[in-house]
């Protein structure tokens, strides 16, 4: 049993050494990060914060890599995004990833933004889902919206590449695989996201 531990605590300071981020000491949460707010016509409801694991909640933690500020990292196997800021530390949300089969990598750009989204569904996920059919001309934004409160629009050498940071009205989705390979965030995070992180900002997805 004890070896079992070690190893399991060996591969999680392995993981957290990939990303330069610390997440066994010196973090802190946000205070009232998940309470009711307005938001330009809609009002999020507050997410039930007890209900979720303290490691996927908004934490300030150290930050030890090489990436500028203002970097996003997204550790998809810990399910945790990191904004890279000034003095060695860094912004970490909890995520939601995709599912087996829908898994992505690589190095891409923040393209664009938008404040509530329209949701439009890609053609292979409609031939998927016939029921999305209606939603072929996009889906209009609300709470219920797949896209959520926010979207950053991820590109590579100048194209889309189809795949996107944004939010979910399904809280309960943090931490697990369950998405089409866009990478998810509860409201509340996107929000705190989509305003610091910039047009341009390099995206790291590992």
């Amino acid at each position: 049993m004890r070896s079992n531990k070690k190893l399991l605590l060996a591969t999680l300071i392995g993981a957290l050494a990939l990303s330069g981020c610390s997440t066994i000491s010196n973090s802190t949460l946000f205070a009232n990060a998940y309470a009711s707010k307005s938001d330009g016509a809609y009002r999020l409801p507050a997410i039930p914060v007890s209900k979720v694991a303290r490691e996927f909640r908004r934490q300030e933690v150290d930050y030890t890599g090489k990436e500028k500020v203002g970097t996003i990292i997204v550790d998809t196997k810990a399910r945790h995004l990191f904004l890279v800021q000034p003095n060695g530390k860094a912004i970490r949300y909890g995520i939601g990833v995709g599912r087996e089969g829908f898994e992505w990598s690589g190095t891409a750009k923040v393209g664009w933004k938008r404040e509530w989204p329209v949701w439009t569904p890609p053609a292979a996920m409609i031939r998927r889902q016939p029921e999305l059919a209606k939603h072929r001309g996009g889906m209009k934004p609300g709470l219920t919206n797949p896209l959520g409160a926010r979207a950053l629009y991820l590109t590579r050498g100048g194209g889309d590449t189809g795949y996107r940071l944004h939010g979910t009205p399904e809280w309960w989705s943090i931490g697990k695989a369950m998405s089409s390979g866009c990478i998810r965030l509860m409201n509340q995070d996107i929000v705190d996201l989509y305003d610091r992180a910039k047009p341009g900002a390099k995206v790291i997805v590992r």
